[in-house]
């Protein structure tokens, strides 16, 4: 059995003014709060034991898993100022025993496969970049066709999910990113890994616009 971190402790300003009201984790997708589906994701998974990273309105989102029956243990690690991914990762997983653990960002919607990600140490998922933009394609500077948004082929971008080793607590900032400080030293040093995956659902839930486009395939995604 493997434990999880949840990076939970953002404000969700894209998102106002609903997390003015609510904290971002609560913002629902098809009537069933973004952390719920995260949670329903991770047991499918095995995973045993889900610590959640607190922060703003952490006693909303307490008192709500508090009162559902979610059917997993879950801890709290709340955070009295914003620590970064980094910090927030290495005061939770003061909480783990095991030698390994997932982290995923709190407003990460996907099927990406876990025991997958679980066969590398210290690795990221990641999935082909996606534009948000139509795509032109031109021969000689005339248009020859129009494309809706789409992965470009062979470029690719971090998923928000990890499957790290404790051993890399030691090396964790109090406070700061772990994409901005570990990850590029371990980068160097070839110490970091990815697993990519190819034609998965992936949703980050930034905007309104989000929101919307993951509720019309979240059902698909998470069963």
């Amino acid at each position: 059995m493997l434990k999880a971190i949840i990076l939970a402790g953002g404000r969700g300003k894209r998102l106002r003014p609903i997390t003015d009201y609510i904290p971002k984790p609560l913002v629902p997708i098809k009537n069933i709060p973004i952390i719920e589906w995260q949670i329903k994701y991770l047991k499918k998974f095995g995973i045993d034991e889900i610590i959640i990273c607190t922060g703003y309105k952490q006693d909303i989102i307490e008192h709500y898993l508090n009162i559902k029956n979610i059917g997993i243990k879950i801890k709290f690690s709340v955070e009295k100022s914003p620590l970064g991914t980094g910090g927030a990762i290495k005061k939770a997983a003061k909480l783990i025993n095991e030698k390994s653990f997932f982290v995923i960002n709190g407003d990460t919607i996907t099927n990406i496969d876990l025991k997958e990600l679980a066969k590398k140490q210290n690795s990221l998922a990641s999935i082909e970049l996606r534009t948000n933009f139509g795509i032109l394609e031109t021969n000689n500077d005339k248009i020859t066709k129009f494309r809706e948004k789409k992965e470009i082929v062979g470029v690719w971008m971090n998923a928000g999910i990890y499957h790290l080793d404790k051993e890399i607590l030691r090396d964790l900032p109090d406070k700061g990113d772990i994409e901005k400080t570990v990850f590029p030293n371990y980068a160097k040093k070839g110490k970091l890994s990815t697993v990519k995956f190819k034609n998965v659902r992936w949703y980050s839930i930034d905007s309104f616009k989000d929101m919307e486009e993951c509720a019309l395939e979240i059902e698909k995604i998470i069963k």
